[in-house]
């Protein structure tokens, strides 16, 4: 009801040209039948296949007519008001200046002709001749109440061709509330898709439908939807990292709280977890996981980057609820000499978008040189948490062993956990990991067995990043002291 409103609204403003940027044809088709009935105008389609058809009133094809020139001509020509709905016409206007010219000339004369022409495609590009003429449409997309009553219309669908269905009522209000963001037509596709592939909605059909919105939505590199979130359990360490969040846990949230958490900012050395950490999050709590890309962000034509960047964070929202993880963020927001302010930009987009969502996104933002981040960009309101993540201590090293050498399938009982943890002094979670793969392949190329000496060997062949850079770890260790709260 709302888009009837506000599409009628829309046409009495005396707007010669309406854009809408939709994959929902039928449906921008069938409001305006409705809309045309409120107005008393005759309405008309238009497409490259069928000519001109009066869809209000049966009265069928007028004229097949496939030139656009031709048919803006007849358009132009025509004394009776209207509104005429051309389809797919975005390819008509490249390179077209004729074209553009009647578009504009019809716009001219609206005042005698009253016509008004609405372009329907799923992308168009308003030629700067005729844009000071035209105003853009976006369909509405549904509600949480809306999304329900759909999937439950899909279940009866299914139920009424004979099929027995097992439904979790809980497992369809979670598919509703992930599947905002999507249209009418992709969350019905995606509703119906998850009932008859395992006739059953259940709370496994969640995360598929995820994968399934997120490709529907591509950002084409700029987000990657990350499949495997980690549980928290293959985590070692980071106590009070995972105290806070339990804390604000979405499942053990207050109904009706208003303060949600919006993101943390994970500083520490490379190798430490943190990537680990941002997959866990989402694990965690249950949500998609997006992770962005800011080395694909930037693109070399004026504009593009700021614009992948709207798009990005646009989908997130659309996302939501859901996990942004932006890992080095500081490597985006560098400038340089010949950097344009492109940097400068993308940090004001971001804060703004940081300070001003009201969408349920998590940010993790993990970082490794905090002298090339702005201070804007850490300060309370923007990011609830700073924690920073250190080289993790014996007790933690121990856990790391034991969560690697399981991960594949070492009997434990021939290591010494507590001396592999002595001698690994200064190793990060990712060195530790390194030496027990290159202990694996070792023993496999010498044909024995993986044991404590074996493994031990590798360990002392290693050069730990808190040797080689040890004089930056020290300084990063001495900024965070007294400005982070420790992650362990």
């Amino acid at each position: 009801m709302q888009d009837i409103q506000d599409l009628t609204a829309v046409l009495r403003s005396n707007t010669p040209i309406v854009v809408i940027e939709t994959y929902e044809e039928y449906r921008v088709i069938e409001l305006l039948k409705k809309v045309s009935n409120i107005l008393f105008q005759p309405l008309f389609s238009w497409s490259v296949t069928e000519g001109l058809m009066r869809v209000d009133s049966g009265l069928g094809r007028q004229k097949f007519n496939a030139e656009p020139s031709d048919i803006l001509g007849q358009i132009k020509s025509t004394r009776e008001r209207g509104i005429y709905v051309l389809c797919d016409f975005h390819p008509f206007v490249e390179d077209a200046p004729k074209n553009v010219r009647l578009l504009k000339e019809i716009a001219l004369e609206y005042e005698s002709l009253q016509h008004t022409l609405v372009l329907v495609s799923h992308e168009f590009s308003i030629p700067p001749e005729i844009k000071h003429y035209c105003a853009h449409f976006r369909l509405s997309l549904p509600n949480s109440t809306q999304l329900l009553n759909l999937i439950y219309e899909q279940v009866d669908k299914v139920r009424s061709e004979g099929v027995l269905l097992n439904v979790d009522d809980t497992a369809v209000a979670k598919l509703a509330e992930n599947l905002r963001g999507v249209t009418f037509d992709d969350a019905r596709r995606l509703a119906h898709k998850a009932i008859v592939d395992d006739g059953a909605i259940t709370h496994s059909d969640v995360d598929t439908i995820n994968r399934a919105k997120f490709e529907l939505l591509d950002m084409q590199g700029v987000l990657q939807f990350e499949y495997d979130t980690s549980d928290f359990s293959q985590v070692a360490g980071l106590q009070n990292l995972k105290q806070w969040l339990a804390y604000r846990s979405p499942i053990s949230a207050p109904q009706g709280i208003v303060d949600k958490p919006k993101g943390v900012l994970l500083l520490g050395v490379q190798g430490s977890g943190k990537s680990l950490a941002a997959k866990a999050v989402a694990g965690m709590w249950h949500r998609p996981l997006l992770k962005m890309d800011m080395a694909a962000l930037y693109n070399k034509y004026i504009g593009e980057t700021e614009k992948n960047l709207a798009k990005a964070l646009e989908l997130a929202d659309l996302m939501a609820p859901c996990v942004l993880w932006i890992d080095e963020i500081e490597k985006g927001l560098s400038s340089g000499s010949s950097d344009d302010g492109t940097s400068k930009r993308i940090l004001g987009t971001i804060l703004t978008w940081m300070a001003e969502r009201k969408s349920d996104v998590f940010l993790v933002a993990t970082a490794n040189d905090i002298s090339a981040l702005p201070p804007e960009l850490m300060r309370k309101g923007r990011m609830d948490e700073i924690f920073f993540v250190d080289l993790p201590d014996a007790e933690v090293r121990q856990t790391i062993f034991e969560i690697h050498l399981k991960r594949r399938q070492l009997a434990l009982n021939l290591f010494d956990l507590e001396q592999l943890a002595t001698v690994s002094h200064g190793f990060s979670g990712a060195e530790i990991e390194q030496a027990v793969i290159s202990a694996v392949y070792t023993a496999k190329a010498s044909q024995l067995e993986v044991n404590q000496t074996v493994l031990h060997q590798e360990i002392m062949k290693t050069q730990p990043l808190s040797v080689v850079m040890r004089e930056q770890l020290q300084s990063l260790r001495h900024w965070a002291e007294e400005r982070t709260v420790s992650a362990h």
